[in-house]
């Protein structure tokens, strides 16, 4: 009888899926977005660890089933009637993983940094709706492959060993190369479809340069120094510490800013100190030096000079963060930014803020919040 009702809802599965085969891949990418997105919460927590490592072993795992199923290696083997899924597979894993890392990556107030990826995330998509034979491209698979795996060794490399910096990346970076060119290697081998649909040299080609550009783009600190996240960053009035909680007085912007806590205008009487307060995120264990670099913008040549660099130190493990702030006295008017950097000058993010000194004006919609 269990049998029975298990091969009727295989069936009723497998027919809902045949008829709509068309949007079945975008479902499933963005069933995995979803499921993510509500279950994951922090990198160095062992759930999202397991389902990380589990998503990204097993999607190497039907990368290779799928590859090979065309070939008959999964004829008259229970993998056979499951040979359907694996396309469908792929895609969620594809979504689960490319979730995951924007979860980590939202946790930055800087939205330019997290932006970036969701524009990766919709390539992605698009990618795969657009191209004729959308995942079973194998460069397609094996592109979007290589970028995932990146991302999830510059994750879980510095939370195993509990160090991180621009040497940690590179080893991350070969980790995923090596990985991925042994996994195209085997399929190239076993799968004689595969060696008729791709040229082992072109993707090989392709790969390289995936790597040499997600290098440029860290060394042009266009991609955050992962898994460390800035959380919150306000400009303030005031910063003091009270029985361990930071109170902070600070000015609020309009009720429709919702991408910024503080108001971008800075009120300020004259000679009085400005504070900007930030909370970084950082796995347990984790210690790293950052940096407030205070930047002043320069009308006459339309240059940024930097005005400080006020440094601290981080211990990473507390679910809102590492605390801290710092403080300018005799800031001139004018256009501010004060970058949050590590010591390999990695932005994390950045406060912007105009000063304006008057006698006669009051700060708007003042505020107390404790962090």
């Amino acid at each position: 009888m269990k049998r029975t009702l298990v091969k009727l809802r295989n069936s009723k599965f497998r027919k809902f899926i045949r008829k709509h085969e068309k949007y079945a891949p975008i479902i499933f990418f963005i069933g995995g977005f979803i499921f993510d997105s509500l279950t994951l919460g922090r990198i160095d927590r062992l759930y999202d660890l397991v389902v990380l490592c589990s998503h990204m072993t097993l999607l190497s795992i039907t990368l290779f089933l799928f590859n090979l199923s065309d070939d008959g290696k999964w004829r008259n083997t229970f993998l056979e009637r499951y040979k359907e899924y694996f396309p469908l597979a792929i895609q969620f894993f594809f979504g689960a993983l490319s979730s995951a890392y924007v979860i980590y990556f939202s946790r930055s107030v800087s939205l330019s940094k997290t932006m970036s990826f969701f524009v990766i995330l919709l390539a992605i998509l698009f990618a795969n709706e657009l191209l004729k034979k959308r995942i079973s491209n194998k460069y397609l698979q094996f592109s979007v492959y290589f970028f995932l795996s990146f991302t999830f060794f510059t994750f879980i490399i510095p939370v195993f060993i509990k160090e991180m910096g621009t040497t940690i990346f590179m080893i991350s970076g070969l980790v995923s190369l090596a990985v991925t060119l042994s996994l195209i290697t085997i399929i190239y081998i076993k799968s004689p479809s595969t060696r008729a649909e791709m040229k082992l040299g072109k993707i090989i080609g392709i790969v390289f340069g995936l790597y040499a550009l997600i290098n440029v783009f860290y060394y042009f600190d266009l991609i955050p120094p992962v898994p460390l996240a800035l959380q919150e960053g306000v400009v303030a009035h005031n910063v003091k510490v009270e029985n361990g909680k930071y109170i902070v007085s600070y000015e609020t912007d309009e009720w429709y800013v919702f991408w910024r806590d503080h108001r971008d205008k800075f009120i300020s009487r004259p000679n009085e100190p400005v504070y900007v307060f930030t909370s970084i995120f950082g796995p347990t264990s984790i210690e790293k030096s950052v940096f407030h670099r205070w930047k002043w913008l320069n009308e006459t040549t339309g240059e940024w000079e930097i005005a400080d660099d006020i440094g601290f130190d981080i211990v990473g493990g507390r679910d809102n963060g590492y605390r801290g702030y710092s403080y300018k006295n005799n800031t001139k008017e004018g256009f501010w930014q004060v970058e949050v950097i590590t010591e390999e000058e990695l932005i994390l993010g950045v406060i912007d803020f105009e000063i304006i000194e008057s006698t006669t004006l009051q700060p708007k919609g003042l505020v107390l919040k404790k962090f």
